[in-house]
């Protein structure tokens, strides 16, 4: 008689990534829902931490991603509204981060600002063998100074000293542009090998356009739209300006205009549309997900984005920018650095501080559907060939393997 002797390999333990994230939930932010789902089909696991949003669970798991969230606090005002936000929504995502260790665990710590104060969880981590990656999102010094309308002073060096710290816990940080690279560099201290350019870019296969819902236009000729967070930075009250100035000064009635999102700033945005006697003019939607916006973008002849410039929104990368790219839509932005390299020639801009110049960038480009056509040929075609999320994500799961010194694709087929 024969015995095979069968040799058994223990399994392998797939690594796990855990992500937290402050200031929106998932799958709302994007960004992070694009991060998440690229891990996850490179072989990772993957556990967000973040605020809850309306109706949804304390935990949910979705599309192979484990969620926790914890109640929001509520919408701060002024230094020390911003202070208890933070204290608060640290303390949360702390404690829930030792739940997910204990129950879950997780190899790659991944803290994605604002704000900056996610690197000292990022420290006690490191204390236990863990790799800690700081995802800069925004330039939180430049941020807090558009907020608060203050400039220098203790509470930017407060700001910068935090950033600098996350920097330099880091085991590794992504930025979204190349002004951001040069800032980790040179503020940070951190060496050219330590950063990678992650860009917040759509996916076109997920954004793309699709049947127009004439509905939308509430019986005029062309809609325009806005999509994104609407708070004190976002220069919606700009854009709302700028639709006073195309009604009444230069006496159109053709458009009507979307504004899909939310923020802290809505409830004032609907009183200001209200008071200018904007509202037939004006829709807003609220918070929206992929396929309502596809519906508004599928329709819209053009996008905009009035976030002013300032030393903050110069060095931005406006996601909704990238976006109305991806459905083939042009752009009317002010001249913002960021803005320039990545629409290139799918925008115009408008290189005056001026509400007035603004409504009239867009009526330039409502009177000349050939030039939107070409403009949002140009868009698309970037989004497909430079800026695709495809390719951003590579960038990203390589950073990953090489803090964990495995790809889990190669070793769960090996």
């Amino acid at each position: 008689m024969r015995f095979l002797l069968v040799q058994h390999r223990p399994p392998v333990r797939v690594p796990r990534a855990l992500i937290i994230i402050q200031n929106l939930s998932v799958p709302t932010d994007r960004r992070v829902w694009l991060e998440c789902q690229a891990l996850v089909q490179a072989g990772w696991g993957v556990t967000v931490i973040c605020p809850r949003g309306a109706g949804e669970a304390a935990h949910r798991v979705l599309d192979g991603v484990s969620i926790h969230t914890y109640a929001p606090p509520r919408p701060a005002a002024g230094l020390l509204g911003f202070l208890w936000e933070f204290t608060y929504c640290w303390l949360r995502a702390a404690a829930l981060s030792v739940k997910v260790a204990r129950n879950e665990g997780f190899d790659v710590l991944q803290a994605c600002n604002p704000p900056d104060t996610y690197w000292l969880l990022g420290l006690g981590y490191r204390m236990f063998g863990k790799r800690f990656v700081y995802d800069q999102h925004d330039l939180c010094p430049e941020l807090l100074e558009v907020k608060l309308g203050r400039r220098g002073g203790p509470l930017h060096r407060v700001q910068v000293w935090l950033e600098r710290a996350s920097y330099r816990t880091a085991d590794h940080v992504i930025v979204t542009n190349d002004h951001g690279r040069m800032l980790a560099n040179t503020r940070g201290g951190v060496p050219p090998e330590g950063v990678s350019i992650v860009r917040s870019a759509p996916d076109p296969d997920v954004m793309a356009r699709g049947a127009a819902a004439p509905e939308l236009r509430n019986g005029r000729e062309n809609l325009v739209c806005y999509l994104g967070i609407m708070g004190a930075q976002d220069g919606v009250d700009r854009l709302v300006n700028a639709i006073d100035h195309y009604v009444h000064t230069l006496g159109r009635h053709d458009t009507q205009f979307g504004l899909l999102g939310f923020g802290d700033c809505l409830d004032d945005l609907r009183r200001q549309v209200t008071r200018r006697g904007l509202d037939d003019h004006v829709t807003f939607t609220g918070k929206v997900a992929v396929p309502e916006i596809t519906r508004w973008l599928s329709t819209a002849a053009l996008g905009v984005t009035p976030d002013p410039k300032n030393d903050f929104n110069d060095y931005a990368t406006m996601n909704k920018t990238l976006e109305y790219m991806a459905y083939g839509l042009p752009v009317v932005s002010f001249d913002l650095v960021e803005t320039r390299r990545s629409a290139e020639d799918a925008a115009l801009y408008i290189d005056r501080d001026d509400d007035l110049a603004f409504a009239q960038g867009i009526a330039a480009l409502i009177d000349d559907p050939a030039r939107r056509r070409l403009m949002g040929k140009i868009g698309r075609a970037r989004i497909e060939d430079d800026l695709c999320w495809s390719v951003q994500a590579r960038t990203y799961v390589e950073v990953y393997e090489q803090l964990a010194g495995v790809s889990p694709a190669k070793v769960r087929t090996g």
